[in-house]
């Protein structure tokens, strides 16, 4: 029932009674992660050099807002000062993988903790419903690596998700194929100019419960990716998984 539910973007109606913890946890990593997407996209509007680079990058203010892309400032505690009040608020953030625990912290909470994202454009992966689930986080200047995701969470297991998929389906034409790309910036731009049909896998290869996703949805997938060896190795990857999948109608 959650999955299908999931799948359609409705809420599960419930019986009255106790919450279960399970449930308590996840609504709290969704209430941050929610906070952290709204930080990072009033960060963006408050720092020149990260809307600059949006411009250079070609992204419209409308596609910033759709996709709602946002920017983790420079600062190994910006994202931490605003919502690490207490304890049990840090280690929420460090459950919902925006603050990493040092290995030698100090006696206060803030003082155990930085944050993962800095200095980067911020892109919030969302799910079926519409709930921010993790974060990728493309650098602006040299630094590396170039794109650098939540780690896995209560809420987010990359090899399931597709970046872009909550947008597809706010469209109103009918979705009828899937096209499968390497990176955020790629969606981004390639629903800005009208293909509104555009995902990107979360910085691994091409899955079979991607496939699954994917094939529940549309019957027709075209995978785009770039033309390097890491790219032909991915699109290999991706036609080993398709062909057991191939089957009338797909």
């Amino acid at each position: 029932v959650e999955e299908l539910a999931g799948r359609l973007g409705i809420e599960v109606p419930r019986e009255a009674g106790g919450a279960d913890s399970r449930d308590t946890r996840s609504a709290a990593l969704y209430d941050i992660n929610a906070s952290a997407a709204k930080f990072f996209a009033a960060s963006l509007l408050e720092h020149s050099a990260a809307r600059e680079y949006t411009e250079q990058r070609g992204l419209t203010t409308n596609t910033i807002e759709v996709f709602s892309i946002g920017y983790a400032p420079d600062s190994w505690n910006a994202l931490l000062n605003r919502f690490g009040t207490n304890d049990a608020a840090c280690q929420t953030l460090a459950d919902a993988g925006l603050v990493i625990e040092r290995e030698r912290g100090g006696a206060r909470a803030r003082e155990r903790y930085y944050d993962r994202f800095r200095n980067r454009l911020m892109f919030p992966i969302r799910d079926a419903r519409g709930r921010v689930l993790a974060f990728g986080g493309r650098v602006i200047g040299a630094d590396e690596p170039k794109y650098l995701n939540s780690p896995e969470t209560p809420l987010f297991q990359k090899g399931r998700e597709l970046y872009g998929l909550y947008e597809c389906r706010q469209n109103r034409a009918p979705l009828t194929r899937l096209l499968v790309v390497e990176g955020y910036m790629d969606v981004a731009r390639l629903h800005q100019a009208g293909i509104r049909y555009a995902v990107a896998t979360l910085g691994t290869a091409t899955t079979a419960e991607h496939l699954r996703r994917i094939f529940k949805l549309v019957s027709e997938v075209v995978f785009c990716f770039d033309g390097d060896e890491a790219g032909r190795r991915a699109a290999a990857r991706a036609l080993e998984l398709v062909l057991p999948a191939m089957q009338d109608g797909r």
